[in-house]
């Protein structure tokens, strides 16, 4: 007779890569796929019916951030393409102010999504623009007192990410948009650019107010996946007035920023997790908040191991560490045998031997980097999976620890 275990099946810890689907997201969909299949653009009633719900979606977007105008919502097909446009489309749009300056300048941050550095960093070695990434100090966080040194006569866009998807540290979005705020004015009688303000916030979304009003924001990138929504659809808010031109060329949707039929069932799903977030978010940023701090104390117990991020302005959701003397990647492939999902930084870079950019910026050497795992938390984790966890845990690193060729210091 097989003995009878309580180890959990499977435990899902790597909610910052992609959530599960919540069941009323699915039921939404499902709906809209078998009745509402018509073409937005079309004039008979399939596609007005279509119309009509996209214009709802676009309408609870709107409401849940505070936005002015339902068409400052610009629906993409993810969190990538929304810092893409936001950052392509004001300093690559012939007819804005920004062609009027040879060269203009971008401040973003070492820490940054790789759709942001990346689109950056092509934007350099085109020589379309000057750039400067912001330091951030052990925990993270770039300094304010930074941003505003950095500023100059041809500054035009900072982008800078609400929360990393690493290690969870929080950023003065805030604060950054309130001295804009107060610069602007200035700057435009002076007969400079207005710099405007983009943030990525993808891993934000869930648990922290994004209001743009509060957060005093131009731009703001959204991923439906990374709150229970479905895969391949995200928004871009776009304050009216901020010169943005289009990256996608064809039919006039989207606004005339993006061409192409809009992905209805896609969309219904992001508003449905929408609808759920603000009923249950802070519900919700309260339960994670208690689970990733039982799991922070317990994991802290482990010889040799670290908390990597700020230790308060973090994300209710994210806890990473380093793991002195042992590979990251043994520890995930140990706990994956366990039925334990986490990863190793973030999962736009998994593919490579690198050590994670961020943890680097930090100050983490390539061999402490290496050491990292992320543990994140969502909707459908329990106390219970945070307990076996910490029960698995230890273990493994105890015999990884016996086995590393690395050198230890403990």
């Amino acid at each position: 007779m097989k003995e009878k275990t309580n180890k959990p099946q499977h435990i899902y810890f790597d909610n910052s890569a992609t959530t599960p689907m919540d069941p009323r997201v699915i039921s939404e969909m499902d709906k809209v796929m078998r009745n509402t299949f018509g073409n937005p653009s079309s004039i008979h009633s399939y596609g007005r019916e279509a119309r009509a719900l996209l214009d709802k979606c676009r309408e609870i977007c709107r409401d849940f951030i505070g936005a002015d105008e339902t068409d400052e919502i610009i629906f993409t097909s993810g969190g990538s393409e929304a810092d893409n446009l936001a950052i392509l489309g004001l300093v690559q749009n012939p007819s804005g102010p920004v062609a009027k300056i040879k060269k203009p300048h971008i401040i973003t941050s070492t820490i940054e999504h790789k759709a942001v550095l990346e689109t950056i960093k092509e934007l350099e070695k085109r020589e379309l623009i000057e750039a400067t990434y912001l330091k951030v100090d052990k925990y993270g966080q770039i300094n304010v007192e930074d941003v505003k040194r950095e500023i100059k006569y041809n500054t035009v866009l900072i982008s800078v990410m609400y929360v990393n998807n690493e290690v969870g540290t929080i950023q003065p979005i805030k604060e950054i948009g309130k001295h804009l705020e107060k610069i602007n004015p200035a700057r435009v009688g002076g007969g400079f650019s207005r710099v405007y303000l983009h943030t990525d916030a993808v891993q934000a979304f869930p648990y922290l107010k994004c209001d743009v009003k509060h957060l005093h924001v131009d731009m703001m990138s959204v991923s439906a996946h990374k709150f229970n929504g479905p895969k391949g659809v995200g928004f871009l808010y776009i304050k009216e007035g901020t010169p943005v031109g289009k990256m996608i060329y064809g039919g006039a949707q989207e606004g005339n920023y993006r061409a192409g039929t809009e992905n209805l069932a896609g969309i219904a799903g992001l508003a449905k997790a929408v609808e759920i977030l603000n009923k249950e978010q802070d519900k919700e940023a309260k339960k994670l908040i208690n689970l990733r701090d039982r799991l922070i104390k317990g994991v802290l117990k482990i010889k040799g191991s670290q908390l990597t991020g700020h230790k308060t302005e973090r994300s209710p959701a994210i806890a990473s560490f380093v793991f002195e003397a042992i590979e990251g990647e043994s520890i995930l492939i140990n706990l994956d045998l366990e039925g334990i999902a986490v990863s190793t930084g973030s999962a736009c870079t998994s593919g490579t031997l690198s050590p994670s950019h961020v943890l680097t910026a930090m100050g983490f050497t390539q061999q402490e980097a290496q050491g990292n795992i992320r543990v994140s938390l969502g909707r459908f984790n329990t106390g219970k999976e945070v307990e076996h966890f910490l029960k698995v845990l230890p273990g493994i690193i105890e015999r990884l620890r016996e086995m590393s060729p690395l050198e230890s210091q403990m």
